[in-house]
């Protein structure tokens, strides 16, 4: 993919600089830290013996018109490496991370600068170390601003007689060069769709891993300072944790404040009372819901290039755009976290006789009829009271044909485009005359349960 891409290295120290300084944004930073203590040891061991640690991928956002003339460079998005980084940030800055309960906790590396050249002379910090005078206990306090190797070292000598001078100040030297490791980045050019990035991500990361539209779109309402993205993220992900586990509300209760005076907390708190668990809504789940409702789309990476302001029909990107679509995505997300909504909805489900989990074969099928809800809640064509009864209608026709199973983003983004045209009455007539004949029934169905049956049996 020619010229759609740059490659450049950094220093460590110019990296954490960059995002310190918000030039490069690494929203997961907000999020749980998913490496245990041992992975961020290996790294930092990695990058004291001088081994590599894999590129860094960062994608430019698009430069948005701006009125007058000319164009505002938008924030570098780190899409790969948030991991590495923030690993670099706990153990080199001190930073506390969040973890899987979204309580902040420092990370603790302990150097050992008289290890015998066997194993590495990094190690987890415990309580046993902190008596051992052998241990420098959190190498962060090396890497803070204006540290005195010399005093520092003296200090260390002093505590340990019999240790060899020159061999402690070499290997504490060879700690503090761990700043000026450079570190590759591949830059991706602001030009490139959403589709590019991902094959760029694929054919580069050694893993393989894909990532998924609804991330690069988190990121990217991450990074909106201008919009309150921040706190836009963190609600959805605040959100999809509560409806796993509502006890969760008493941590947030008491150790984000920034967020209890949000206008988010009020259509969270309900949760911690919820004890359904038919329909547990993660991040991707909101995202499609919201997008869908409110755009009539049903592909993400549509979000994410209205999110950049992306003119579909010009083929250029305009701030106007950006600020309506980020505006618009953030009604459509409070109307999906609404008490009564998301109850309201889950009980049609029950009512259509989907009372456990293990009946809710299809989260795309789920996610397509919560955004029929909301949509239909607003269609004047349809009373109020007939709702639900239509939105019954459509699930188990898309799960008995298996709708949104398989390539369902298109056929999604079709459905929706098709009932903004025609009106949902029409649609539904056509797909259920099409989908849902007598041969249907007569063959379709019955072949179907026997292929299912076979499987189970075949394991």
């Amino acid at each position: 993919m020619k010229d759609s891409y740059s490659v450049t290295t950094y220093s460590v120290q110019n990296i954490l600089g960059l995002i310190d300084s918000g030039d490069i944004a690494i929203p997961e930073i907000q999020r749980p830290f998913v490496w245990d203590s041992t992975r961020v040891r290996d790294l930092i061991d990695s990058l004291y013996h001088g081994y590599p640690t894999g590129y860094l991928i960062t994608w430019k956002n698009p430069d948005v018109k701006i009125k007058g003339g000319g164009t505002s460079e938008g924030k570098t998005v780190l899409i790969d490496g948030q991991q590495r980084i923030t690993a670099l940030m706990a153990s080199l800055s001190g930073l506390p991370v969040l973890n899987d309960d979204y309580e902040k906790k420092r990370i603790k590396i302990a150097f050992n600068p008289q290890y015998d050249g066997e194993d590495t002379p990094f190690a987890v910090h415990t309580p046993v170390i902190d008596n051992d005078s052998k241990w420098i206990s959190d190498i962060a306090e090396l890497f803070k601003p204006g540290f005195n190797s010399w005093s520092f070292v003296n200090n260390y000598i002093a505590k340990n007689p019999d240790c060899d001078p020159s061999s402690v100040n070499a290997r504490i030297t060879d700690l503090l060069a761990i700043a000026t490791r450079q570190i590759g980045c591949i830059v991706i050019n602001a030009d490139c769709t959403i589709d590019e990035v991902t094959d760029i991500f694929i054919r580069i990361n050694s893993k393989g891993a894909v990532l998924s539209q609804a991330d690069f779109a988190m990121s990217k309402i991450a990074a909106d300072e201008a919009h309150g993205g921040s706190m836009l993220r963190k609600a959805i992900d605040y959100y999809c944790h509560l409806a796993v586990k509502p006890e969760f509300w008493s941590t947030i209760s008491q150790n984000d404040q920034d967020f209890m005076i949000s206008e988010y907390a009020p259509k969270a708190e309900w949760l911690k009372n919820d004890k359904d668990d038919i329909y547990d809504p993660d991040y991707n789940d909101v995202l499609r819901v919201a997008f869908m409702h409110e755009f009539g789309r049903g592909k993400l990476s549509d979000l994410v290039s209205l999110l950049s302001g992306r003119d579909f029909e010009a083929r250029d990107f305009k701030s106007q755009i950006a600020d309506e679509s980020f505006l618009r995505l953030h009604d459509s997300i409070l109307r999906f976290m609404d008490r009564n909504n998301f109850q309201d909805f889950v009980l049609a489900l029950r009512s259509a006789g989907f009372v456990a989990p293990s009946l809710i074969v299809s989260k795309g099928a789920v996610n397509f009829a919560y955004n029929l809800y909301l949509t239909l809640r607003k269609d004047p064509n349809i009373e109020s009271t007939d709702v639900k009864r239509w939105v019954q209608r459509w699930y188990v026709m898309s799960v008995l044909t298996g709708r949104y199973s398989g390539s369902s983003e298109s056929i999604m983004d079709r459905d929706m485009r098709r009932i903004s045209e025609q009106g949902f009455l029409k649609v539904y007539e056509d797909i259920t005359a099409a989908r849902l004949s007598d041969t249907f029934w007569n063959v379709e169905l019955p072949n179907n349960s026997k292929q299912r049956a076979l499987e189970r049996v075949l394991g």
